[in-house]
């Protein structure tokens, strides 16, 4: 699963006005022809999008170029069950990547309209926000 290799901070606050807002960066196609875009905002886990981008792969056979626009870099802490409050903050559990509506999220590139298509609705059924099927103007 993705993770970042070293980050500067251990436990980061959480981001809560940084999910408003339509995204500006990372909003067009930069690499592939079809692509997968965020309709709502929302938090992605490195599990959610590695169940994604596996889904993608099965349903190319290993056919074609993907990429993944999108990294979780962001560290989500929790403390256990029925800790009392005090004693600090808890432990990291997983990271996230916060999408915008407009974000990219996958890229793919080398196969029919018709594959793409359908491997991005699979794709994108096993993530929590809304996404959109859109294709490049340059063919």
């Amino acid at each position: 699963m993705l993770a970042p290799q070293r980050t500067k901070y251990r436990k980061l606050h959480r981001f809560r006005g940084a999910l408003s807002g339509v995204a500006s960066r990372g909003a067009r196609l930069a690499f592939g022809q079809y692509g997968l875009k965020s309709l709502s905002n929302g938090e992605l886990s490195s599990r959610q999008i590695e169940a994604a981008r596996k889904t993608i792969a099965h349903a190319l056979k290993r056919g074609g170029k993907t990429w993944i626009r999108i990294f979780p870099h962001i560290a989500i802490t929790r403390k256990a069950n029925e800790v009392p409050m005090g004693s600090g903050k808890g432990s990291v559990e997983f990271y996230v990547s916060p999408v915008k509506p407009g974000t990219i999220l996958f890229e793919m590139d080398g196969i029919p309209e018709a594959e793409a298509k359908e491997a991005l609705r699979l794709a994108g059924s096993k993530l929590p926000i809304k996404t959109r099927f859109v294709k490049s103007l340059r063919s």
